[in-house]
């Protein structure tokens, strides 16, 4: 037997002559996800209360009046009637099929353009979810074709993106990987670009670079990174640049852990990490330039030098708040 629901119920009122007043907390209403019950009568799940008590002393501010109600469903059949109407199937559905026809565009659109669409659909699917109170089917299908419009992007963007495998990262000596060459894709983008910065900066300062047209093309001497079959590559759930930096001892520098979040963010998605919009939109900046690969590095590895000191500032602050 399901379980009886607890709901809010906000009734309220505003000044007639206050036309912004009134669309401000309309939006706002839509925004949280609540249904209308009618003119004036708003419901929410009480599990997804997001400062409704507030918004309630601010419609008493602007001239309006408010009262939320917390209740529960009579019976089984009002819960369930009450769900119904958080029902977002028709929003996905609607959200798929934008998904799916925007998919079909990626090929002719430069990376600056394919960037902000990864971004804007990515936006538009969260807004939604965080409005599904009571998933279903839909949800999943929805964030399927979301992915696989990620992944369709990430094609386009970066082809020849490598395959994780299974398996132990050894430890291994900084001494046997002086002055060599290394490899990888050309037309970088963020995990191959962070990769090549972490070996020029710490573990091989006289590192050269070369950049391959296809991993196929990797010279014998050189060592390979971020393409299958390459010495350095993803590793489990860890992309190259994670795999360089536990390899070499390096995931312990201070600001490496945030960083690292960073670039497996943006590489293979995974926790929200705020500053990497910005790493993602300089790097589409630098690459709509038209920068070479080792202009690309150059460039990027100022970025990457403020975000590492950026991200030991703010773990030496998140420990001095935890020190007693």
């Amino acid at each position: 037997m399901k379980k009886i629901s607890d709901w809010l119920l906000l009734i309220l009122t505003l000044p007639t002559d206050n036309a912004t007043a009134r669309m401000r907390y309309w939006r706002a209403l839509k925004a949280k996800g609540c249904a209308v019950l009618r003119d004036g009568a708003y419901l929410l799940p009480l599990i997804a209360d997001d400062g409704m008590a507030e918004m309630c002393d601010s419609i008493g501010a602007a001239g309006g009046t408010a009262y939320l109600v917390r209740f529960s469903s009579a019976d089984q059949a009002q819960d369930d009637e009450f769900r119904n109407l958080f029902d977002r199937t028709d929003d996905y559905a609607s959200l798929r099929r934008s998904i799916e026809s925007t998919q079909r565009t990626l090929a002719g659109l430069s990376p600056a353009d394919i960037t902000k669409l990864v971004r804007r659909t990515r936006k538009e699917f969260e807004a939604l979810a965080a409005i599904d109170f009571f998933p279903n089917e839909a949800s999943v299908r929805a964030r399927s074709a979301w992915e696989d419009f990620v992944q369709a992007a990430e094609a386009v963007l970066s082809p020849g993106e490598p395959h994780s495998n299974e398996g132990y990262i050894p430890l291994l000596d900084r001494a046997f990987f002086q002055g060599r060459v290394w490899a990888t894709r050309r037309h970088m983008w963020v995990d191959r670009v962070a990769s090549a910065w972490l070996i020029k900066r710490f573990i091989d300062g006289d590192a050269r670079f070369v950049w391959l047209a296809s991993p196929d093309k990797c010279p014998k001497h050189a060592v390979g990174f971020d393409f299958d079959g390459a010495t350095f590559s993803h590793v489990n759930d860890r992309v190259t640049f994670e795999v360089l930096a536990v390899s070499f001892a390096v995931d312990s520098e201070p600001g490496m852990t945030g960083l690292a979040n960073m670039v497996h963010s943006l590489d293979v998605r995974g926790r929200v990490v705020p500053e990497a919009a910005g790493f993602e939109a300089v790097m589409t900046g630098a690459r709509e330039r038209g920068l070479s690969d080792d202009e690309l590095l150059a460039e990027m590895s100022g970025v990457l030098d403020s975000l590492l000191a950026h991200f030991a500032a703010t773990s030496k602050s998140a420990e001095k708040l935890l020190t007693p």
